[in-house]
């Protein structure tokens, strides 16, 4: 249950890292209102609060957290951006949560 927990708060993160630079990018790139940079700070606030809740060194939490990123980031790519990903980028993802795992639920010696 505890890798449940710790996956979901993951992609919680992630969803709000994504929103928090994807709405400065509808501003830059398609010339949408300035005022998507106030929900696009709040989301980079929460992406920051949520990335603290979790227990473990903040190093490991952020190098974990990477894995489960890219595989948001491909799902936000294909529900928002229209864009199917690739076989390669569905094997690359799951390159990156075996990585993950290895990193955050890997053996610990003393003080680690």
């Amino acid at each position: 249950m505890e890798i449940l927990k710790v996956f979901g708060l993951f992609v919680l993160t992630a969803v709000a890292e994504i929103v928090g630079c994807y709405l400065p990018y509808l501003w830059l790139r398609q010339g949408r209102s300035i005022w998507l940079l106030l929900p696009a700070a709040l989301s980079l606030a929460l992406f920051a609060w949520l990335l603290s809740l979790h227990p473990q060194a903040a190093g490991r939490v952020y190098a974990a957290y990477g894995g489960v990123y890219i595989g948001v980031a491909l799902i936000w790519l294909w529900a928002v951006d229209s864009i199917r990903p690739t076989l390669t980028d569905w094997v690359g993802v799951a390159v990156c949560l075996l990585g993950m795992a290895i990193i955050l639920f890997g053996p610990r010696g003393a003080g680690s």
